[in-house]
């Protein structure tokens, strides 16, 4: 059933930043977006990830923050997957990890895109829910 390509439904606009950058950038950039990955490159290629966990289970400040560097927390092994995969094996590597976004990167380790849990909730949603079903949320909410 999730057998299409991972490139079919990848995020390929992601936002990213490099290890020079701040805690603080990251914060400012996962509550402005609503977002809870951001991944880390040098040039375009990959070199680790950050988390709203990870700034989370920090427990500092705002300003403590300001002055801590990406490179001093990141994830620096992070599992990634190629475009030409099905989305099972996005599902298989999130429910197998606990992870919640994975990476997409070419051969030479270059960013390509993203998938996350909620990019597959989403997939499974709209195969088994193919109308539009607005009107029956907000009855309901």
């Amino acid at each position: 059933m999730m057998n299409e390509l991972v490139q079919s439904h990848m995020t390929k606009d992601v936002v990213t930043l490099n290890p020079d950058n701040t805690l603080g950038e990251v914060r400012e950039i996962l509550l402005s977006k609503h977002i809870h990955h951001i991944p880390i490159v040098e040039g375009k290629k990959l070199v680790g990830m950050v988390t709203s966990w990870d700034i989370f289970k920090l427990g500092k400040s705002v300003e403590e923050y300001q002055n801590m560097k990406v490179s001093e927390i990141m994830t620096r092994r992070v599992a990634t997957l190629d475009p030409d995969q099905h989305l099972g094996a996005v599902a298989d590597v999130l429910t197998r990890h606990l992870f919640h976004a994975v990476p997409i990167v070419n051969d030479d380790h270059e960013l390509l895109g993203i998938v996350t849990s909620t990019d597959i909730i989403r997939y499974e949603h709209t195969k088994e829910y193919p109308e539009n079903l607005e009107k029956f949320i907000e009855e309901n909410m």
